[in-house]
C-alpha cells in the first residue's frame, strides 16, 4: 500500500518525536486536526502507528493485513455513503447556513432538479459573511463552486478510492452521483444519491478492525 505524501510526512513526525499528540502533528504540519483524521485513521488501521488514550500516536512499523486491505477493497461506495444535504442554487446564504447547522455537515451540495451544480463549504459561507454582503438576498448559487470543479465518486468504486480522494485533495465531503441522460438533447446529468464524508470513512476503518 502506497502512502500519500502527508502520510509519510505524519509518519516522519511521529517517529521523531513519538509519543504525540494528533494536535501536535497538526500543529507540525500547518493543517487542523480534522484534516487529519482519515490521514491517520488510515495508518493505525494498516498497523504503521498506534493511538494510545492520553498518551497519543506512536510508531509501530507493521505492514497492513492482507485481510484487511482484501476486504477494504471490496466494500463499494454505495454500502458505506449518506444522505446528502443539498439545497437549490436560488436559496438565499442565510438560509443555507441555517441549513448547514441544523444538519451538522460541513459542505452543502447544491443541485438543480436533483442533479448536481455546485458545492458550499463552511468556509465558502464564513468569507461571504465577514464581507458586509446582505446574505438575506444573496442565493447560494452565486458563492458555489461550480461544476465541474467538484471531485465526485460513483457508488460502484472502492471505499479506498474515495478515500485517496478525501485525502489527496484535502476535502471534508464528496458527493456520490448517478449519470443519467436527458431523453431530449442526449445530455449527460448527474444525479446526486449520496455523499461519502470522513466520518464515512473512519467508521469503515473501525468497524474492519473490529471485525479483524
Amino acid at each position: 500500500m502506497k502512502f500519500t505524501k502527508r502520510q509519510e510526512a505524519i509518519i516522519k513526525i511521529v517517529k521523531n518525536e513519538q509519543p504525540i499528540t494528533s494536535e501536535a502533528i497538526a500543529e507540525k504540519l500547518g493543517v487542523t486536526r480534522a484534516a487529519l483524521r482519515a490521514d491517520l485513521a488510515i495508518l493505525t488501521m494498516t498497523g504503521t502507528l498506534d493511538a494510545r488514550p492520553k498518551v497519543g500516536y506512536v510508531y509501530l512499523g507493521k505492514k497492513i493485513d492482507g485481510e484487511i486491505l482484501e476486504n477494504l477493497s471490496k466494500i463499494k461506495v454505495g454500502d458505506i455513503m449518506s444522505k446528502p444535504v443539498t439545497v437549490n442554487g436560488d436559496t438565499t446564504v442565510y438560509d443555507a447556513i441555517v441549513h448547514l447547522f441544523l444538519h451538522d455537515v460541513g459542505t452543502l451540495f447544491v443541485e438543480n432538479n436533483g442533479n448536481l451544480v455546485g458545492a458550499a463549504s463552511r468556509k465558502d459561507f464564513l468569507k461571504i459573511a465577514i464581507g458586509g454582503t446582505d446574505i438575506h438576498r444573496v442565493p447560494v448559487g452565486v458563492i458555489m463552486t461550480r461544476m465541474p470543479n467538484i471531485i465526485y465518486g460513483y457508488p460502484e468504486e472502492s471505499a479506498y478510492s474515495l478515500a485517496k480522494k478525501i485525502i489527496e485533495h484535502e476535502i471534508d465531503s464528496i458527493p456520490i452521483v448517478e449519470k443519467s441522460c436527458e431523453s431530449d438533447n442526449g445530455k449527460v446529468n448527474l444525479k446526486i444519491v449520496g455523499k461519502i464524508s470522513k466520518t464515512n470513512i473512519t467508521k469503515l476503518f473501525v468497524n474492519l478492525g473490529e471485525a479483524n
